[in-house]
Formats: C-alpha cells, structure tokens, sequence
C-alpha cells in the first residue's frame, strides 16, 4: 500500500475549472491537493473553488443532457480533471411524485429521491466516493480508505475494487456484522478498531498523515463532500431545470444539505 505521487501542478493543468481549495472560515487558499482543513490559520474546512464564468461558455443544458446517466453528466461542476472517471452508474436516481402523502400534509407536491436504488451499494455514499476515488486516483493514490459504521465502508470497498485501488476500511471492534457483510464482498482490508466511531476516526487521521492513504472522510474530504451537489442537480433536472420551494434531507454532518444548496446555487 503506497502513498500519492502526483503533483498538484500537473492535475491542475489538466483542467482549469477547479481553482483551488479556500477555507470557509479565514479565506486561506490552498493547492488542490489531499488537505481537509486549514492547518495554517484557524482549523476551519476547506472547500473546493470553481471558475463558473469559464464554465458558462462551455456547459449548457444540451452538453448536460447529452451526457452519461450517471452523475458524470455534471463532471464538469465536480472537482475533478480528466474523463478518466470511475463510473459505476451512480446517480440519476428516480424522483418519485408522492400524491398521497402530498395529500396527507396538506401540499400541492411532494417528490420523493429514491437514493435507495443508488449505484452500486444501494446508498447516497455512492455519489461522493466516487467522486472521492476518481480524485484520489488522480492525485496519485493507490490505497485508499475510511472510517465507517457501515454504508461508508460499503461503498468505498465497492468503487476501488472497479478502480483497481487498495482499499482499507476501518470499523469499531463492536459493530454488528450485518452492516459489513456486504464489504466483504469486495475483499478489502478490514481493520477493527476497539472504540467508538469517533476513536476509530481519529486514528484514521494519524494514519492518513503516517502513511500517505486517501481517505475519503478525511483528507479527501473537500472532494468527496462535493459529490452531494449531485443530487440537487438531479432534482433540479428532473423538475425541468425549475428548483423545489423547499428539501428535507437528513442531517448527519450537515455536509448532504449544505452540498444540495451549493448544486442549486
């Protein structure tokens, strides 16, 4: 299991779309590379930054719409930069108009995003690994992992076994097996962890700094976050290009919701 050896400056010729990584809190910059938080200022997360004037004379919504089905029919708003990407038919999940419940509460429409049919382990997570993995390759990484109570797991172990890249998952010691079962599958190293979630990620971060692999939660999280605006594009899409009055999502980390904002900016 080896560590990145790209360089910034080479992927970032590639494509001159994605500017730089900018702290949400201070504004300090950064190279587009494997960092997560602002290590020379306050701490605060880093973000990806895009030059949407250059991509106003080049994408529209025939180019968008000619596309793949998949979530790779918006590469050009993800963080990435070559059409080498790892598609595994994830995205473009159904919309489903619920009358009944509409209905029920009183509203004139409801839709419902079916991402329980997501590609390829049935979840949301499959829109940002693979917008994780498809960046972590291009920064040179072969081994890649994560921190994960299951789903994570799941999806990362599915999407570098289609890369061809190393993956390690990292799980607390007393997680049920049912919810890694289906990691397995795809015969990644699976390291159990004496305690809880947040005791397993914080040794995921001294192993991302002592060995050089990507993970995707933490620092290739700017990359993966970005996979969420995803499904906003989605829903924005099959509206007819219009925006919803109002989403419910669940809230975890607040990066899903946060995400759907920025894909509707």
């Amino acid at each position: 299991m080896t560590q990145a050896t790209n360089t910034d400056s080479q992927i970032h010729s590639q494509n001159t779309a994605i500017e730089k990584l900018k702290c949400k809190e201070c504004g300090e910059e950064y190279a587009l590379e494997a960092k997560h938080i602002c290590e020379d200022v306050c701490f605060g997360p880093l973000e990806v930054k895009y030059d949407y004037e250059k991509l106003s004379q080049t994408v529209s919504r025939a180019t968008i719409e000619a596309g793949p089905n998949s979530i790779w029919r918006y590469r050009q708003f993800l963080p990435v930069t070559t059409d080498n990407v790892i598609d595994v038919g994830t995205g473009m999940t159904p919309l489903l108009k619920s009358e009944r419940l509409a209905r029920r509460l009183g509203l004139k429409n409801l839709y419902i995003k079916n991402d329980a049919v997501n590609m390829p382990t049935l979840s949301f997570k499959d829109r940002v690994v693979s917008v994780a993995l498809t960046r972590a390759r291009e920064l040179g990484f072969s081994t890649v992992s994560c921190a994960s109570t299951g789903n994570l797991a799941n999806s990362t172990a599915a999407i570098a076994a289609k890369a061809g890249l190393e993956c390690c998952v990292f799980i607390p010691a007393d997680l049920e097996a049912g919810k890694i079962l289906g990691t397995l599958i795809y015969n990644p190293t699976v390291m159990a962890v004496k305690g809880n979630y947040d005791q397993v990620n914080r040794l995921c971060c001294e192993v991302a700094n002592t060995y050089g692999w990507g993970f995707v939660n933490i620092n290739l999280r700017p990359y993966y976050s970005e996979g969420s605006k995803t499904l906003g594009f989605e829903v924005a899409e099959q509206l007819g290009w219009q925006l919803p009055d109002h989403i419910v999502a669940p809230v975890a980390s607040g990066s899903l919701y946060t995400k759907i904002y920025k894909g509707f900016q």
